[in-house]
């Protein structure tokens, strides 16, 4: 694919409905992938691989954001995410503490590369083709890493999954303190967008899962529907409003605080 330039970056602006359809793709893409595979593997490849190359290939040929493209490519890459997250251990019977260190060093491998490439990991910086692959690249990574967290804590570490979300609600709490004392915005970003996953794959696992496992019993089924219907209701507000795209709410600042003649302040602001 050629280096094509865009107008503006092709991902949504951060903001904290950002953060809780990201948590919801979490939730859907691990008991999505669940159910599928517990209904018929087929349909699991089908959706999971079938739909993740789809929407991704939708996405790419795409010339600018849209929040319904963005997030469904975001929606296919949790399925996918967690079907590849579980392969390795399946397939080789890797602990899943081994998963998450491999997918730590890639994931740090493409980080690198991609700051070697193009000099910054800003996600604003989204405005060419190939800094897009890099993003996208480094989204499915997260969602390996973070599927690979949650299942060492719950497994592995048989803390289960309240215990889980309590840790991993907590760990996402880091990024954000860390940037409010002057970190590196870019690394806070990936690293809260990493323990999205964990934290969203547990909540969704303690609601899913049976009693006798550790959780509510509400069947993976029934707990991905109401993702979808929750997630579907949270990109139409975004779509409708426009509220995520790059710059808006900057703009819905500055028309917030316009000078008018009711407010003297304003006004003496605007002389000087």
């Amino acid at each position: 694919m050629a280096n094509r330039s865009f107008a503006a970056p092709k991902v949504p602006e951060v903001f904290a409905l950002f953060w809780i359809v990201k948590l919801l793709t979490t939730g859907i893409g691990e008991t999505g992938a669940d159910f599928m595979g517990t209904a018929n593997l087929v349909l699991a490849g089908v959706v999971g691989v079938g739909g993740f190359f789809a929407v991704l290939w939708w996405q790419l040929r795409s010339t600018a954001y849209h929040p319904v493209r963005y997030w469904l490519t975001v929606l296919m890459v949790a399925v996918f995410g967690t079907m590849v997250a579980d392969g390795p251990h399946v397939a080789l019977g890797t602990p899943y503490y081994v998963d998450s260190a491999v997918y730590l060093v890639l994931l740090c491998g493409l980080l690198a590369w991609w700051r070697a490439a193009e000099g910054t990991l800003s996600v604003h910086s989204i405005t060419t083709a190939r800094r897009e692959r890099f993003y996208w690249g480094t989204v499915l990574l997260t969602f390996g890493l973070g599927t690979a967290l949650g299942d060492t804590t719950a497994e592995n570490l048989r803390l289960g999954f309240l215990w889980s979300i309590v840790i991993f609600a907590v760990a996402i709490v880091v990024p954000l303190v860390l940037w409010r004392m002057g970190a590196g915005v870019v690394a806070c970003f990936w690293g809260a967008y990493a323990l999205t996953r964990p934290l969203g794959a547990s909540v969704a696992d303690w609601l899913a899962h049976a009693p006798d496992k550790g959780g509510l019993g509400y069947g993976t089924g029934l707990v991905t529907a109401v993702g979808l219907v929750g997630f579907a209701a949270a990109v139409g507000y975004l779509w409708w409003t426009h509220a995520d795209e790059e710059g808006h709410h900057a703009v819905a600042r500055a028309g917030a605080h316009r000078p008018s003649e009711e407010d003297p302040r304003d006004l003496e602001l605007q002389t000087d």
